[in-house]
């Protein structure tokens, strides 16, 4: 049978009403019986899993993202039972009062409706976003990357069993094909799709922005600048620095670009290469901390390059830039940033707090690792992604921003004069 796109998208549109009839209890019990599945089905995904993994080079910075195993599946199992556990989005009071002519006026918080999510290689994705969507009363429409097709298809088709136990519609959660050619006519769907959301890289996030017709929240790249005052605890700052760039150095929250003060250079660039060796990280340093680095004969040293600045590198590399105190550091971040995460080690309350307001990002950080950000470690159950935009959703987009709201107005005849 043919796959006829405008057709599944109206079933998918369809069913979502069906997810207003049940309240938040039968949501948060749905939730939690996908997740159940899930982990008893893990074996099939790992299997799936493999067979993707064994489509991508070893040395495919992204083979990290893809990768499943049983401390995975039981953290992704783990996220989506603690968002089943969530208070309810919906339904909220907003504001509420009495209006002319005793019209009673209600604001609250209602489902988006049907939510797109094109994402690449992460099928951990696919878990987070089914169990955030349909815990706040969203069908949704999953685009995932060629790289997870078979594990992506292996979660759904779980989902699905649980859906028709249900009693529900399994077009509440729908698997688009990984050819590219559905792509573009989806972004163009505006009458069954409410939002689009896109995870992934620059060059992903940037198509979508660009030829979507649908409403868009950006999860943006991370370029995430980490920078070393010269008050800074320089042992503590070490170990916060090697953190940020060796824990995982795939995901969008890991440094980027280590920033340094020129009156601690010196004393602090040759604490962190230890722990870099240990990974073999690549050390592309600008022409002040070049030599530093490099009278500590460190192995995986470059000389930088404008390009190394402002770069995403998703794997056992960084830079290094070396500045001339704290204003010519935020004008450095405020040039390069994705405006995701951005830290700052200091002693000085006074320059922290400075960095905390003044810097551009959605999540701030003072004397701590990046690798925070995240929509678990933040309490919010799980995320979409992060967004780096202003609009609706700023930072991990999480449960409480699948929401927007509805007036509601009662009355008893009244008309306008």
């Amino acid at each position: 049978m043919s796959y006829n796109l405008i057709q599944q998208l109206q079933d998918t549109q369809i069913a979502s009403r069906s997810l207003l009839d049940l309240d938040n209890d039968a949501r948060s019990n749905l939730v939690t019986k996908i997740a159940d599945a899930i982990w008893n089905e893990r074996d099939i995904l790992l299997i799936e899993n493999q067979n993707d993994l064994n489509k991508m080079d070893d040395d495919n910075p992204k083979k990290d993202r893809l990768l499943l195993n049983e401390e995975r599946i039981a953290g992704m199992v783990t996220d989506a039972k603690n968002v089943a556990a969530l208070p309810d989005p919906t339904g909220t009071v907003l504001l509420e009062r009495e209006i002319e002519q005793g019209l009673q006026l209600q604001k609250i918080s209602t489902p988006l409706g049907v939510v797109a999510i094109i994402y690449e290689a992460r099928p951990n994705v696919t878990l987070d976003a089914i169990s955030l969507c349909l815990k706040s009363g969203n069908a949704v429409v999953l685009r995932g990357g060629t790289d997870a097709e078979k594990s992506n298809i292996a979660s759904v088709s779980v989902v699905h069993e649980v859906l028709k136990q249900e009693g529900l519609s399994p077009d509440l959660v729908h698997l688009m094909p990984v050819d590219r050619e559905y792509v573009q006519p989806m972004l163009e769907a505006e009458r069954y799709i409410d939002v689009v959301i896109p995870r992934g890289s620059a060059n992903l996030i940037n198509f979508v922005r660009k030829h979507s017709k649908i409403p868009t929240i950006e999860t943006g790249a991370g370029v995430c600048h980490t920078y070393v005052h010269e008050d800074a605890d320089l042992a503590k700052s070490a170990t916060v620095v090697v953190n940020a760039k060796v824990s995982r150095p795939s995901v969008c929250n890991c440094l980027d670009t280590l920033i340094v003060d020129r009156e601690i250079a010196g004393d602090f660039l040759p604490l962190i290469l230890d722990g870099m060796a240990e990974h073999e990280v690549k050390i592309h340093a600008d022409s002040e901390a070049f030599p530093i680095i490099a009278m500590c004969e460190y192995p995986y040293l470059f000389e930088a390059s404008d390009e190394d600045f402002g770069r995403e590198y998703l794997d056992y590399a960084c830079s290094v830039k070396v500045v001339d105190g704290f204003d010519p550091a935020l004008d450095h971040i405020a040039l390069y940033s994705s405006r995701h995460s951005e830290a700052i080690c200091t002693d000085n309350k006074d320059v922290a707090e400075s960095f905390l307001k003044k810097v551009d990002a959605a999540a701030v950080y003072h004397n701590a690792s990046t690798r925070f950000t995240d929509g678990g470690v933040f309490q919010l159950g799980a995320e979409i992604g992060i967004s780096t935009q202003k609009l609706h959703a700023r930072g991990p987009f999480a449960l409480e921003k699948l929401v927007t709201e509805k007036w509601i107005v009662r009355g008893e005849g009244q008309i306008r004069i």
